[in-house]
């Protein structure tokens, strides 16, 4: 029998208990903690936990640490990715107990004091610059290192194939992961991470987003090589940089030493708005004998 077979008749088993496909659920629609899983489900810790280790094993949820939690949400990547996306589909919407567990982990993650924000004048023009960037040429897999409260996370997710943040902040992180799941956002992340040494293999991600990290950075160069480090070839990284308090033509020439000392080709950064500018956004990708040869 052929392997692919043998992990369907696995997955099949996983989800003929009723607590485990509530919980496979509740993972589809984001990231979960054993302690949401075992409130919202209202069965035991170790109960919890034994039903996890059994989707984990048959390849329908994965596990990831983030600080000092562990979280699970259906794996999203690997070899049977289409044959999981196709079982899980199976997975009825209206069905009333699904529905009411995802309305208790909502209700939970606002009692622990995350409400939901809107987009502030001071943003609006910032976000137009950033969705007219991603019109021409698609996201892909997107990393956002500083994302703070995941307010660009939340706004590039839909045209993304897979949204990562990154954040060292661990109140930002629960405020950002509250706010993608009343989003409706499964296909979003959130990691613990430090720029100077992100959570994740080489080329790895389509596009990278430092967040406003650069400017009071000690080692901006290396931030920027790691975020590099990251990207596929051809990736794009799209630096933010905040004008408050900052000199824009001293910003732009520092921005464009980090960028040629990390081999990267940057396009002429662009003010945000154009009139009494707030933010500074660039793109910059990497310069090679491919490259430079085109």
């Amino acid at each position: 029998m052929e392997n692919q077979t043998e992990q369907l008749i696995a997955q099949f088993k996983a989800l003929a208990d009723p607590a485990r496909l509530r919980m496979v659920a509740l993972c589809a629609q984001g990231e979960c903690s054993v302690s949401e899983l075992t409130e919202v489900l209202g069965h035991s810790q170790p109960r919890v936990s034994q039903h996890l280790k059994q989707l984990c094993a048959a390849g329908l949820l994965e596990r990831f640490r983030d600080g000092h939690f562990v979280y699970y949400r259906v794996a999203t990547r690997g070899d049977d990715a289409a044959l999981r996306r196709r079982l899980l589909s199976l997975i009825p919407d209206g069905d009333p107990e699904f529905a009411r567990d995802s309305d208790k982990l909502r209700a939970l993650r606002g009692a622990r004091g995350v409400t939901a924000t809107d987009v502030t004048t001071h943003d609006r023009p910032l976000h137009r610059a950033l969705v007219a960037l991603t019109v021409a040429e698609p996201l892909g897999d997107l990393i956002d290192v500083g994302c703070g409260q995941g307010r660009i996370l939340k706004l590039l997710a839909t045209r993304a194939r897979r949204a990562v943040g990154v954040d060292i902040d661990s109140d930002a992180r629960r405020f950002a992961r509250a706010e993608l799941l009343l989003a409706g956002l499964p296909n979003c992340s959130l990691r613990q991470g430090d720029m100077y040494s992100l959570p994740f293999t080489d080329h790895e991600f389509d596009t990278a987003i430092l967040d406003d990290v650069l400017s009071d950075a000690g080692r901006p160069t290396d931030a920027i090589a790691e975020a590099v480090r990251i990207l596929r070839p051809g990736g794009r990284l799209l630096i933010l940089l905040s004008l408050a308090a900052q000199d824009m033509p001293d910003l732009q020439t520092r921005l464009a030493g980090w960028c040629a000392e990390t081999g990267l080709r940057l396009a002429p950064a662009r003010a945000v708005p154009p009139v009494e500018p707030q933010w500074l956004l660039a793109v910059a990708t990497k310069h090679d004998a491919a490259t430079a040869a085109a």
